[in-house]
């Protein structure tokens, strides 16, 4: 199958050697080395690629010197740093790359938000340049394979998701995502210090999967599953700052309402949320088709926001009399209302 350009890369190869460390984020699994290697690709020789999973690669970026950063990096003119919040002090790292080595482009992926354990906003300040990887979005499929094609393959991404090997091996779809939606995706949040109950991800996200859609409260969820309100939003931060989940607030205008209100939480990925619950019927015969359709649509939104560099506050809206808007979104003045129905 033809290669899915994917839409960030136009903006991180005109962003290249431009004075700024590039970061790259985004869940495991999405295709953030795939994107960099057909950077790499254009960019030619003078590449040097660390993977930071590999124990000895972190050994050498914890509590370096410039001197011994300049005898790693050696002629390279491009050094790629993988899965960078493995490294201990990942920020002071980076920040000595980018203040020694100069005509040094770096750029640094993470399958969690960096600042997880705050490693990068305040050695980084002025130096950096954020971008976030997501699943593939419609948009890149159909400028792939022509719309036609994308709108008859839509009740399987509802079903499946658009994660790249679901969509590259059809028919192992359900193997695939039983893997991903395992340990695997949430290794991250499993390697972070304040997650002393591994077991409660399963059960918090089996709960949220089955209120897609819903709004959600971090009392009841902590009654669901028998911990604190202040435990499930610490690990629904954990959740979100790994990529598997998002949070939509309740739109307000009293921002300190805004505040108490309860969230809408979605998954980046109907079939992440599908694998979670090992419910891969067909779309026609299932009786969350609305909420899936929701979930989808949000999605998609999130990404093509990302994708194009789209600053905007996005909610949802709803009354004491259960008047509804699914989904808003504030840009530039501007304040857009979506409502979503399946049929």
């Amino acid at each position: 199958m033809k290669l899915i350009r994917r839409t960030l890369y136009e903006e991180l190869k005109r962003n290249l050697f431009e004075g700024k460390t590039l970061l790259l984020l985004g869940p495991r699994q999405v295709g953030k080395i795939t994107l960099i290697q057909q950077l790499v690709k254009a960019f030619g020789e003078g590449v040097l690629m660390l993977n930071c999973d590999e124990p000895d690669i972190r050994k050498l970026l914890e509590e370096v010197t410039s001197t011994q950063l300049k005898a790693l990096i050696g002629p390279a003119r491009l050094v790629v740093i993988d899965e960078a919040q493995r490294v201990k002090n990942i920020g002071l790292t980076l920040k000595l790359l980018h203040d020694q080595l100069q005509g040094v482009q770096v750029i640094a992926t993470g399958s969690s938000s960096f600042d997880l354990a705050n490693m990068l906003n305040e050695p980084l300040t002025g130096r950096k340049l954020e971008y976030r990887l997501l699943p593939i979005s419609s948009e890149e499929l159909a400028t792939h394979h022509g719309q036609l094609e994308e709108q008859r393959l839509l009740r399987t991404r509802l079903v499946f998701g658009m994660y790249p090997d679901i969509i590259t091996q059809p028919g192992k779809e359900r193997q695939l995502l039983a893997n991903l939606s395992g340990s695997y995706l949430y290794k991250d949040v499993f390697n972070f210090q304040d997650v002393r109950i591994p077991e409660l991800l399963g059960q918090l996200l089996e709960a949220l999967a089955r209120q897609l859609g819903q709004q959600v409260s971090y009392l009841e969820l902590g009654q669901l599953t028998g911990v604190d309100s202040e435990t499930v939003r610490r690990y629904i931060d954990l959740l979100e700052k790994s990529f598997v989940i998002f949070r939509l607030r309740s739109f307000s205008r009293n921002l300190r309402n805004e505040l108490k209100k309860s969230r809408k939480v979605y998954f980046y990925d109907n079939g992440i949320r599908n694998a979670i619950l090992a419910d891969f019927t067909p779309l026609e015969l299932r009786s969350d088709k609305g909420a899936l359709w929701e979930n989808f649509l949000v999605s998609e939104r999130q990404k093509l926001l990302h994708n194009h560099q789209r600053f905007a506050n996005t909610w949802f809206w709803r009354t004491r009399q259960q008047q509804e808007i699914d989904y808003l979104e504030e840009e530039d003045g501007k304040l857009p209302a979506f409502e979503f129905k399946w049929n």
